[in-house]
């Protein structure tokens, strides 16, 4: 202990005689045609640092001393906007690109204002309202995030985690299913987001991209841009920065479960790359503490930007993720260990996204034209008590590959106040799978009654394309006191029974904004959108080999949104919004009869089962959030939602959902100190999540041979789990050098030891010493489960999990 002391006194003394200043630089450019800004001010508020872009429209400020600082960009005709907690250390530059927005062309009628797009506010002329922003620090810097984006978000207002598993990464927007999201980085989606992927939704333990590339995020949760297409609930978009221009530079980060580097730098004149690698080591810390899960996973991440010329630019890009999921037993045998043991697959995956994207500036604005080719391969494997010696004790094979090629090009316009834009994507798609899922083991019963074995066994292998259009235009009229904004879009596919008509999937939105005071907005928006089904819907094949889905439809969400926005100043934003989503044509399973929306928020595959496109749904609530910006050292975030989620299955009644949470409740607080101390503080509710009870007579029958028990759907979500709270901590130490930083931290999850929910096992009772099963009449275990002993595995975890790391800047 003493030789850590030492090493902090160390430190502390060679930070202190050290150099501490650092670098912000960056780029101007019209927010509206993306042409470069020249000669406009870029000024670090508090100091009398500043600078004045090139003829390229970048600036370079260097000699800033250490800290955290509020930095604004001016230019006369256009709005000035600042963005806020821009960190500046002695290790790597701080790069931060500024998009401005025209002013009032009556300059006389010019009023001081800010840019919503980099001040408190988020919103803009094609979506003005249900949108938020992170930046890179806020993400960086977020307790119990452990700089993960997915976990991150859930302090925004209507996002919610998946119920009973606050260790995933599922992400519930205004309670829609995790599948209804859609991610972009830098225009080109990315389908998979997490390590351990659930086929068919989006959720997992752990996150891929790396925050060290992110320059900000926009979360879209209504009122969505016409140029997005699959979304129910959401859009994502990454914004990623580009890399030092002017010398080479990296981070070494690490955590109580990985470590990442990541390095940057030029290229050439006009090329800068960012390249990163992730390696998990949570195996070993879960072989140290004897769990019998082993998680194992590495990622990477590569950025590529290349300038031919002032109007076109180069983007090459690609992410991608190696996943293993294996099981050991542990040294000492509980029946909780035992039951994973037992219950959970053995899963492998590996996935990509690599993508080029070309922007060219043209008159009065610019054309996005984007390649993609992402491809998500799964392997699954689980057997009876683990025995893979012999094929017959088979549970569960899955081999399934997901590829899609996809082409992007959108035209952008902005003249006269009026902004435009219109494209169209194509994609050829093939999908891979193949299944054995033993459902119910086939047995004769000691009263004769045999028992019919149901298994699932198929392989199938389709391709087709997907085609869309849209557009999409804004106008502010009345003195730039009201806007209007208007697209319309559809999408078509080659493989459904009428997936080529282009009518049936005509989504219309309109959205608009009217300043009636001076800092207040009234906001209200209606659209309609459209998703295809999951794939593994599509590529379900029957006993007799017939793709028996290809009448299912379009997943249709209506959406209907109005709300106020209240900016009394520039650092500080009140939104308060009510919403109401209707739904149709959702998948409803005709083996259980209930719907997917309730699906998804586990390790199981989503799909692989015959559906009808009969389902309906409704979500509706309020949502309230205050965000207070970095000012006078003090940064804080509020958010209240009341959400209800109700869906039909094949009897038409609409019932809570998995994801009726009611109530959610986030709320984060953060101080930063003299000499690179910082601390934050982060709390989260959310009501207790419905869940479906066992069928008792189902379950004893099935346990002994699939080690799972079997839900009583005629109960579907008629129980509730026990409320979610999580209170997190981090303490922040950073050490400045003369051209390193490095940043000591310690994060608390769970730092109150609340109990939290988790999803009840059924299992049969263990004898004393874990080796067997103890039954009703002392023999062995019965194949039909006759003589177990029913029990429920609840663990309602109340873990508090420390981890220490640190990020070291050269």
């Amino acid at each position: 202990m003493k030789n850590y002391f030492l090493i902090l006194i160390c430190l502390i003394s060679l930070s202190g005689f050290s150099q501490s200043t650092g670098t912000v630089q960056g780029s101007v450019i019209d927010k509206n045609t993306l042409e470069t800004l020249i000669g406009a001010i870029v000024q670090v508020e508090g100091t009398s640092f500043g600078a004045a872009t090139d003829i390229d429209g970048n600036f370079k400020i260097s000699g800033i001393p250490v800290g955290s600082y509020t930095v604004k960009a001016s230019l006369v005709g256009y709005k000035t906007i600042t963005r806020f907690n821009v960190n500046i250390t002695s290790g790597n530059a701080q790069i931060i690109n500024f998009q401005l927005d025209n002013s009032s062309t009556d300059l006389k009628a010019v009023e001081i204002t800010f840019d919503k797009n980099r001040s408190a506010a988020a919103v803009d002329m094609v979506t003005p309202l249900s949108v938020q922003t992170l930046t890179t620090e806020e993400i960086r810097s977020n307790p119990g995030g452990n700089f993960d984006i997915s976990k991150v978000v859930q302090v925004l207002p209507g996002v919610a985690g998946a119920a009973g598993a606050s260790f995933r990464n599922d992400i519930i927007i205004r309670g829609g299913a995790p599948n209804e999201n859609v991610y972009y980085l830098d225009g080109i989606e990315i389908p998979v987001l997490n390590h351990f992927q659930t086929q068919g939704s989006s959720g997992g333990p752990a996150g891929i991209l790396n925050v060290s590339f992110i320059e900000d995020v926009k979360l879209s949760s209504s009122a969505f841009d016409a140029r997005f297409d699959n979304a129910l609930a959401s859009v994502f978009q990454f914004k990623q920065r580009d890399g030092n221009k002017d010398r080479f530079s990296g981070n070494l980060r690490t955590s109580s479960s990985e470590v990442a580097a990541t390095l940057e730098g030029p290229i050439s004149p006009k090329t800068t790359f960012l390249l990163s690698a992730r390696r998990s080591y949570l195996q070993l810390l879960f072989e140290l503490i004897d769990l019998p899960i082993r998680p194992n996973y590495w990622d990477f991440q590569y950025k590529i930007s290349h300038k031919f010329n002032e109007k076109t630019t180069l983007t090459v890009l690609g992410v991608g993720a190696i996943d293993e999921f294996s099981l050991v037993a542990p040294k000492e045998s509980t029946p909780d260990n035992t039951y994973i043991l037992n219950a959970t697959p053995v899963i492998n995956q590996w996935n990509y996204t690599v993508g080029t994207g070309i922007r060219r500036l043209i008159d009065n604005g610019f054309v996005n034209i984007t390649l993609s080719r992402n491809m998500f391969n799964n392997e699954i494997d689980r057997f009876e008590n683990r025995d893979d010696s012999d094929e017959a004790n088979r549970i569960l094979k899955i081999r399934s590959q997901e590829i899609e090629n996809k082409f992007r090009i959108d035209v952008n316009k902005f003249k006269n106040g009026w902004k435009w834009s219109y494209g169209a994507m194509a994609q050829f798609v093939k999908f891979n799978n193949e299944l054995y899922n033993r459902i119910v083991k086939g047995q004769t019963l000691s009263n004769g009654t045999v028992i019919p074995e149901v298994v699932l066994n198929y392989n199938s292998n389709i391709d087709f394309f997907k085609y869309g259009a849209f557009g999409q235009v804004s106008k502010r009229f009345f003195e730039n006191k009201f806007l209007v904004s208007a697209g319309l879009r559809t999408d078509m596919n080659s493989f459904t029974d009428n997936g080529n008509n282009p009518l049936q999937t005509l989504s219309p939105r309109i959205s608009v904004s009217w300043n009636f005071k001076p800092k207040w907005n009234l906001n209200a928006s209606v659209g309609t959108y459209y998703k295809i089904p999951i794939y593994t819907v599509l590529g379900f094949r029957d006993s007799s080999n017939t793709l028996v889905n290809r009448n299912t439809e379009y997943i249709r969400s209506t959406h209907y949104v109005t709300g106020f926005e209240f900016l009394p100043k520039e650092d500080l934003r009140f939104t308060l919004e009510g919403f109401y989503k209707r739904y149709s044509n959702y998948p409803v399973s005709l083996r259980d009869g209930i719907s997917l929306a309730n699906q998804g928020g586990g390790f199981d595959v989503l799909g692989n089962e015959p559906v009808t496109s009969t389902g309906g749904g409704e979500t509706y609530g309020f949502e309230f959030y205050v965000q207070q910006k970095l000012v006078k050292k003090i940064f804080a975030v509020f958010s209240y939602t009341f959400v209800r989620s109700k869906f039909s299955g094949s009897d038409g009644k609409l019932i809570a959902s998995a994801w009726d949470y009611r109530h959610l409740i986030s709320g984060l607080l953060g101080r930063k100190f003299k000499k690179g101390w910082e601390i934050g503080l982060k709390y989260r509710f959310a009501g207790g999540a419905p869940y479906t009870p066992f069928d008792a007579t189902l379950s004893q029958l099935n346990f002994p041979t699939t080690g799972v028990g079997v839900l009583d759907f005629n109960q579907l979500n008629t129980l509730r789990l026990i409320d979610f709270n999580q209170f997190d901590f981090r303490l922040d130490k950073k050490f400045y050098f003369k051209r390193s930083t490095l940043d000591l931290y310690m994060d608390i999850v769970n730092a109150f030891g609340f109990a939290n929910p988790a999803l009840p096992n059924y299992s049969f009772k263990r004898n004393e010493d874990n080796s067997d099963f103890e039954t009703t009449d002392g023999q062995a275990l019965k194949a039909d489960g006759s003589n177990g002993i029913p029990v429920l595995l609840q663990d309602n975890s109340a873990l508090v999990t420390p981890s220490i790391g640190f990020i070291f800047e050269f």
